[in-house]
């Protein structure tokens, strides 16, 4: 009687046991597929493609090959041609899979003639405002929208975040100011997915700390290649100090830097970064992905 008491206990604490077993596995595969469900490719300069709740965003198209256009005038080496390297892959490569696109602003080196030809006409395509729609509805593209605040898209939101493409001493000048422009930033949200910042071509200013609160993003993407003008000292894009400053602003995020070795103007190396990096001892939370590299979060 107790031998068939205890076999029986046995049975029901094993049977138990593997349902609380299973019940943990099955929390953390779901905890795991919630991670995994957000992926950034560095493709190219400021190019990259972004993953998330099985959509997939192609931001800021530059595709052309190695040596098409002059460098910028009147910005540093500006001897050399853009882009600097070729895509690490083909263009049909490049958009395999894409589901929209976002032209954050349509500078050269985010919007180039080789992506106006290659992307489908009619692919959808978010831009900064009005202005920059109107000038892509110009180039034959028929299915443009303007991200004024926030959209809903393919199970995603996402949300315009502010910023400035230079200093303010450079927007003084009119005529500096003019070739700046305006550019946005994107948050990419959806339930149980790591919310993703893509500062864009900004400086870091109070709409990146106000970003930063009103979004506590996991991922933070940030233009960091230090892109500088003539006869200015600072950059009109973030550079290795904003690196450190993401880090110690959201502690618990990841930190992507890109948009660096490919455009004349960039005074900024991954390997100049990598040491930066290290020196600071925050490489388990900097990301700097060559091009064609694959990051999950």
């Amino acid at each position: 009687m107790s031998i068939k008491i205890l076999a029986s206990s046995l049975a029901l604490a094993i049977s138990l046991a593997s349902g609380v077993a299973f019940a943990q596995t099955t929390a953390i595969d779901v905890s795991q597929a919630a991670q995994e469900a957000v992926q950034l490719q560095q493709i190219r300069n400021a190019t990259v493609k972004i993953t998330y709740a099985d959509t997939t965003f192609l931001i800021d198209p530059m595709l052309s090959k190695k040596g098409t256009y002059p460098g910028f005038k009147g910005s540093y080496r500006s001897e050399l041609r853009n882009p600097l390297v070729d895509l690490p892959m083909s263009e049909q490569e490049v958009l395999a899979g894409v589901d929209a696109v976002i032209v954050t602003h349509t500078h050269l080196d985010h919007w180039d003639d080789a992506a106006q030809e290659f992307l489908p006409k009619d692919i959808p395509l978010y831009t900064q405002h009005q202005a920059d729609a109107t000038l892509i509805r110009s180039q034959g593209f028929t299915n443009v929208r303007v991200l004024s605040d926030k959209a809903e898209f393919g199970g995603v939101t996402l949300s315009k975040t502010g910023g400035q493409h230079g200093t303010d001493n450079m927007y003084a000048l009119s005529e500096v100011a003019t070739l700046l422009g305006d550019a946005m930033g994107v948050v990419f949200q959806a339930p149980g997915h790591k919310t993703l910042y893509l500062a864009g071509d900004t400086i870091w200013r109070d709409e990146v700390d106000q970003a930063l609160a009103e979004y506590e993003p996991q991922v933070i993407v940030l233009n960091a290649g230090y892109a500088m003008l003539n006869g200015f000292d600072a950059s009109i894009i973030m550079g290795k100090e904003d690196v450190l400053r993401a880090v110690q602003a959201a502690p618990n995020a990841t930190i992507v830097a890109t948009h660096m070795d490919a455009i004349n103007h960039m005074a900024l190396s991954r390997e100049e970064l990598k040491k930066y990096v290290e020196e600071n001892n925050i490489q388990d939370k900097v990301e700097i992905p060559e091009d064609g590299a694959l990051i999950d979060f």
